[in-house]
């Protein structure tokens, strides 16, 4: 009794703890609103707000008008944050590592865009330049460890050697090719720019998206034994499922909000390129496979849990 009191006391105070974190997200919004405050008499009538490929200005606004959209982007990006970082706390008794580390990422993207429209007004007193590649590097970096986090967080222990019942994969060309495009017109555009802070936060950007196409175009391989299931991609694990731990499972159909790739935070995964799958009902969550012929999945974990068809569907 007095542990189950003690577990409910813990993961009411990290729920605490991670709703301030939110919170504390908004000082954003005071502090440029105050850094506009500090400078507002020794401000230009016309403000440069935006600059071409050669780090030329080529976009003015009033004071006012640059104040407002300033503090009308962050409000936007903290309204969004927001959002998601309280649905994923529904979605699991208490914030788990994989939500710290998506709380690091938007901590990092909300201080760079701080940052960005402290450089413009610094730009606008006193011409200072305003550096790219930190900026690239950081959100390239923190996007980086984001991911690393993310995937060991929710790859579970391996499941003991055992011999492959079968293997199916799931991935999409398409999707592959979505993002191939926006890379090689970022690459063709760091080839061109003279900048090299701006270079460098064209490779960074390019880098991921040709991460993402690789990932797209070799899919998710499933392999199935009587140990259970492990999930793969560029022959990295992401998660493995004990056959002890599968409670129902059924094909079904996978929402288009929920977006692609690799999804979920708290106790329910997706691996999934398309709008077809199997829903799994583990002991720990949920995980949804994609599969564009999702009979093949429920044939393969009938044969991983030794049940007759229709046995554990639900």
């Amino acid at each position: 009794m007095t542990t189950t009191i003690t577990s409910a006391v813990e993961r009411s105070g990290s729920r605490s703890y991670f709703k301030a974190a939110i919170g504390f997200m908004w000082l954003a919004l005071p502090i440029i609103a105050l850094r506009y405050w500090q400078v507002w008499g020794q401000l230009p009538p016309r403000m440069v707000t935006h600059f071409g490929a050669g780090g030329r200005p080529n976009g003015w606004m009033s004071p006012e008008g640059a104040l407002s959209f300033s503090l009308g982007l962050i409000f936007f990006i903290l309204v969004l944050f927001t959002a998601i970082l309280f649905y994923a706390l529904r979605r699991m008794p208490q914030p788990d590592t994989s939500a710290w580390a998506l709380m690091g990422l938007f901590y990092v993207i909300v201080a760079v865009v701080t940052f960005v429209c402290d450089a413009v007004l610094r730009y606008n007193l006193a011409q200072t330049s305003i550096q790219i590649a930190p900026i690239g590097a950081a959100i390239f970096i923190s996007f980086f460890v984001f991911l690393t986090i993310f995937l060991r967080a929710q790859h579970g222990t391996s499941l003991p050697p055992s011999n492959v019942i079968s293997e199916q994969t799931h991935g999409s060309r398409l999707f592959a090719l979505v993002f191939l495009v926006p890379a090689a017109a970022q690459i063709a555009a760091a080839l061109t720019v003279p900048i090299t802070g701006v270079k460098v936060a064209l490779a960074a950007g390019a880098t991921v998206l040709i991460a993402c196409a690789a990932l797209a175009w070799d899919g998710f391989h499933y392999f199935f034994s009587p140990a259970g299931i492990d999930v793969r991609t560029l022959g990295f694990r992401l998660r493995s499922i004990h056959a002890a731990d599968i409670r129902q499972y059924a094909a079904d159909r996978w929402n288009v909000l929920g977006g692609y790739g690799i999804r979920g935070l708290g106790d329910r995964r997706a691996y999934v390129w398309g709008n077809r799958g199997v829903r799994i009902k583990t002991s720990e969550g949920e995980v949804f496979l994609g599969h564009n012929d999702p009979e093949k999945i429920v044939r393969d974990l009938d044969l991983v849990t030794h049940h007759e068809l229709n046995d554990n569907k639900f």
